[in-house]
């Protein structure tokens, strides 16, 4: 009995690190694979990648012609109601992450869990800057009109509405700043569609350079170097 216990522990054991393992090599090797890699840069409307070290930010100038975001996402909605801001960050992910998990040490297994297998709602975290300076975790991307109504068409299209076509924001003392909001969002976060998967998808929504699919950081900015 201790054998065979010995023996459905080591396969399972190691089943589970052959799939982490090809997981990362899939990541890697689709991140490296671009899509849209002949797109023409345009000087329209200027948009910006943004990178906390994991998790990847789209950022758009919070009025323009198309669209003015401070009639969706709320000034009021943040601490600082600081009207000021000249661009708005938006982010998807898992609800559990956001609102639960102010740190990686308070992360827990079930918060973990649910995230993984897609068994949790998500959300998106939105928040506004007076300005934006480029580096190794923010890139500017020049995009025109029409690449920025399809972006804005599939941000729109990710957040949850009620019936009057309003956001649905999400009250909570977990935010991580005095600029920042929370929102409920359409689709779960997996493994498979992470907060970059959503970010990435995006980029190939409007036409502008992308991984085929990264669930990282990495796979984004590999393409902006």
């Amino acid at each position: 009995m201790l054998k065979r216990a010995l023996k459905i522990t080591g396969i399972t054991l190691g089943s589970f690190i052959g799939f982490i393992l090809l997981y990362l090599a899939a990541a890697y090797c689709l991140s490296r694979i671009t899509v849209n890699d002949d797109v023409a840069p345009k000087n329209d409307v200027t948009i910006y990648i943004l990178s906390n070290g994991v998790h990847t930010d789209i950022v758009l100038p919070l009025k323009t012609a198309l669209i003015d975001w401070s009639r969706l996402v709320k000034f009021e909605h943040t601490e600082g109601k600081d009207s000021t801001a000249q661009f708005v960050a938006f982010g998807w992910g898992d609800k559990g992450f956001y609102l639960e998990t102010p740190t990686w040490a308070e992360l827990k297994a079930s918060v973990a869990f649910k995230a993984a297998f897609a068994l949790s709602t998500s959300a998106i975290h939105a928040t506004f800057y007076k300005e934006m300076q480029e580096g190794e975790t923010c890139k500017s991307i020049k995009i025109s009109h029409s690449a920025y109504q399809k972006l804005v068409n599939y941000i729109r299209s990710s957040f949850q509405k009620t019936a009057a076509g309003t956001l649905m924001h999400i009250p909570t003392d977990a935010t991580y700043g005095k600029h920042d909001a929370f929102y409920e969002a359409v689709g779960s976060y997996s493994m498979f569609h992470t907060c970059n998967t959503w970010a990435n998808n995006g980029l190939k929504a409007c036409g502008q350079k992308a991984s085929l699919w990264t669930p990282f950081d990495t796979g984004i900015f590999y393409h902006y170097e």
